[in-house]
Formats: structure tokens, sequence, C-alpha cells
């Protein structure tokens, strides 16, 4: 990349954990962020989730730049070993962090970023195109602004874009009309949506930790609530990557997250479905009835359903990058680099072999995506992960290579692979079959990953 140009700040998209790392690196090597946060507060998406416990304790949740300026204002850490809630996160690290004098003065909040591009030039043109301020163009009560970056680092993750309930990507039939029995994500249900789902008949779609834990949540309220009936739709044919792998997690509380799913498994507690592949959601009677796609010539049905709680995970917002010149891998719309480190259909450990501004780079100079954005609509991403990839973008953006490169990523398994679910798959060390038919990405295939990449 040119040397950047240092009249313009660098510009960071989100004020989340991983935004607010990035601006923290971006003090500590001398150069200025502007922080552009569409919420009127720090980490929105943090705060709409404040009830969730997380599974990973506060020393794989604090950046190492963030905690040094915090501690040099007095700020004293939390219990490295304790499992802080979202909100936790937010009210005791993120808030005083953006309050920071460092940073303060850069935090632009209610700027809801609506594009990118590059100043006087549209995608085509490429003259004097490295050279050229980004501009950022926001949408501030209701009017329109613009600034001018040097650089640019998208951090503003996927919670705010759910996957739909439906199978093949799309709305399920119907799933527009019926929203208002829906929920995305990980509604409070203890908390403040209690009086919604006590004594309800509810359906939880998905396979990943939020649908766990949405799970576990309900039936913590059917304890209290004997009516509150729970069913449990997944799309999979089996649970045992669900269930995850117990002790052997190197996340304890994770792994305990799945065995406490599957105790209320044995127990009975849930009405489990098995290989359901929403296509519709219909009126029926005074409730819902969800319709599969047929299988073995049977349409599969589940009547009675009160509540939806769509837990399919989230894809990135890529519109707003429309006239930069960005290169994404066709089926995770993660950076393309990436992705055959993080492919879903690949790997399964909940790891990720080390990278940073290398595998994270654009063909847009300067333009970089970190956090849970950057892999796109692949699952098990991790902070810690995000932090990484901020100090190695910044490292590179103050022109620290050797910084840059040295990339240091040690993440906790989850004890369950891929190669304990089907002897074919790679995800140590084997590579995968080629696609029996290749369809619209004839010719490419994941390079296998390196031995120690995925499990050890």
């Amino acid at each position: 990349m040119t040397t950047l140009d240092t009249q313009h700040p660098v510009a960071v998209l989100g004020a989340g954990p991983v935004g607010l790392a990035a601006a923290a690196h971006l003090v500590s090597r001398g150069l200025t962020p502007l922080v552009l946060e569409a919420g009127d507060e720090v980490a929105a998406s943090f705060r709409s989730v404040a009830h969730v416990r997380l599974f990973s304790p506060w020393r794989y949740n604090l950046d190492r730049a963030a905690r040094q300026l915090l501690e040099a204002q007095g700020w004293t850490p939390p219990d490295l070993d304790a499992l802080p809630t979202a909100g936790a996160l937010v009210d005791d690290y993120l808030t005083p962090l953006a309050a920071h004098p460092a940073l303060q003065p850069h935090m632009r909040f209610g700027a809801r970023v609506e594009s990118v591009s590059r100043q006087g030039l549209d995608k085509v043109k490429t003259d004097g195109r490295a050279g050229a301020p980004f501009v950022i163009r926001t949408v501030e009560d209701g009017v329109a602004h613009e600034y001018l970056a040097a650089a640019v680092i998208d951090a503003t993750g996927t919670w705010q874009q759910p996957n739909p309930a439906g199978a093949d990507g799309r709305p399920a039939l119907g799933e527009i009309e019926a929203r208002a029995r829906i929920a995305y994500g990980m509604p409070d249900v203890a908390g403040a949506m209690r009086a919604r789902y006590r004594g309800r008949r509810v359906l939880v779609l998905g396979a990943g930790h939020s649908a766990a834990g949405s799970l576990l949540a309900l039936a913590r309220l059917a304890n209290e609530e004997p009516a509150t009936r729970i069913v449990w739709a997944v799309r999979g044919a089996s649970l045992t990557r669900i269930f995850g792998g117990g002790d052997r997690d190197g996340l304890p509380a994770r792994g305990a997250l799945g065995a406490d799913l599957a105790q209320l498994e044995r127990e009975g507690r849930l009405e489990v479905h098995l290989r359901f592949q929403l296509r519709e959601i219909v009126p029926h009677g005074d409730a819902l009835r969800l319709v599969g796609h047929a299988r073995d010539g049977v349409v599969p049905q589940i009547d009675g359903i009160d509540e939806v709680i769509v837990a399919t995970g989230a894809r990135p917002d890529v519109t707003m990058w429309r006239e930069l010149r960005v290169r994404l891998d066709p089926w995770l719309e993660s950076t393309e680099a990436l992705a055959p480190l993080i492919d879903p259909n690949v790997h399964s450990c909940g790891t990720v072999r080390p990278h940073g501004h290398r595998e994270l780079a654009h063909p847009e100079p300067g333009f970089y995506v970190i956090g849970a954005k950057s892999y796109g609509r692949a699952p098990n991403f991790l902070m810690a992960t995000g932090y990484e990839q901020a100090r190695s973008v910044v490292a590179a953006l103050a022109g620290d290579l050797a910084a840059a490169d040295d990339v240091q990523l040690e993440l906790p398994e989850t004890g369950v692979c891929s190669t304990d679910l089907a002897p074919a798959a790679a995800c140590c060390g084997t590579a995968p079959a080629p696609a029996a038919s290749c369809g619209d990405t004839c010719g490419v295939e994941r390079p296998a990953p390196a031995a120690a990449g995925c499990c050890g």
C-alpha cells in the first residue's frame, strides 16, 4: 500500500468492541481515528443483548492497547477469569474506553454509514485512485453528511443483519407477514420479554450458541411457568456438533452450554425436529403452522406455534461498499483470502489459523473489514480474533509491516470437530473432496488447511 496520508483521519466504522480496539491502536500509533457509530451510544448491538452472559472470560474480551489506555487513567480491570454479561462488557469496559480523552473527541454517534467511495472516482476509475481520500457518507438526524478519510476500517459487525428463517437463505413464505410473532437473535426471554413467552408454545430455529442460549432461557422460564412449551427445529440431521465438546472445550462455559442443552434433550423437555428446512409460515387457528421442504416424499409440519425465535446467524451488509474494489468469497461473503481458514463446510473446531492485514486486504488500498463482519456468513467468531485483526491492520497502516505480519492468535477450541462427525471432512489437515456438482463455482476448491490449522 502507499504511504498513509495523515492529513485525514482513519475512519473506523462501528463503535463496538473491535471498532474501539482499532481506535485504541490508531491512537497508540500516533494516528487520528474517526469513529462513526450508527447508534446513539457505544456498542449498540451489544446493548441489545445486555442480558446474555458470554462464554468467554474477561481475559479474551479485553484488547491490549485499549487496556493500556484505560489503566493509564486509573481503570482497574475486572477479574480476568470471570464471565461478563454483554451489558457488563459495555458498562465496565467499552463505555469508559469511548469516554477516554484520547478517543472521545473522535467519536461520532448517530452517524449511520450509507456508503464509502473514493473522492471524485467511481469504481471503474484507476488513475490516482490510491492517492484519493475515501469519502464516507452518513445520515445523521435525517441529514446527509460526508467525511474524508485516509483509510477505512469497517467493524460494523453483522448482528443487525440477521439471517431469515427460510432454509434457502431468503425469508420463508409468510415470514414477513408473521413478523409480529418472530424475534431474531437472542430476545430477553427471562427479563424484558418474559410476558411475551411465558405460557406459550415457542419454537427456536437454529443450531448455534444463540439458539442454545434461548433454549436454556426458555427452559428456566418453563420451570417457573409450566405451561411454557419448547420446540426446537434444526436443519441438520445430528445434534452432536450442537451439543459441543463438553469438558474438552477450551472455554468451559461454552462446553457447559452444550452439555446443559443435551441434558434438556435427554430429559424430554425439548420437542426436537431434525432435518427441518423451513419453507413457509402460515396462520393456523390462533397460532402458526411451520411447513418444511418435502423430505422423502413427506412435507413436515409443526403446528400450534405461538412464537418463533430465529437464531440462524447473520450476514454482512455489503451494500455500503458498492463503489469500492473489494474481493469477497463467493459463498461466505468474507474477505476472499480469509475464507479457506473459516469455511464452516470445512472447519468446525472453533478456532482459526493466525491471520492479519494480508488476509484482510482488498484490491482497494487502505480498506479493511475486521471483526465479525470479516467472517461474512461464517460463524464461530471470537472477540480475541477481532482484536488481533485490529492490531495487525493498524500496524500495517502505520507502515510497521514487521509488527503487522507478526500475527499471534491462540483461540480455545470447541472440543468437537468435523472429523468427529464425518470421517471425510477436512478439519485437521485432510483436503476436502471436490464437490459432486460444481454449479457456478466450477473449478473452485477450498485449499487444504495446514495440519496445525484447526485442531491444534
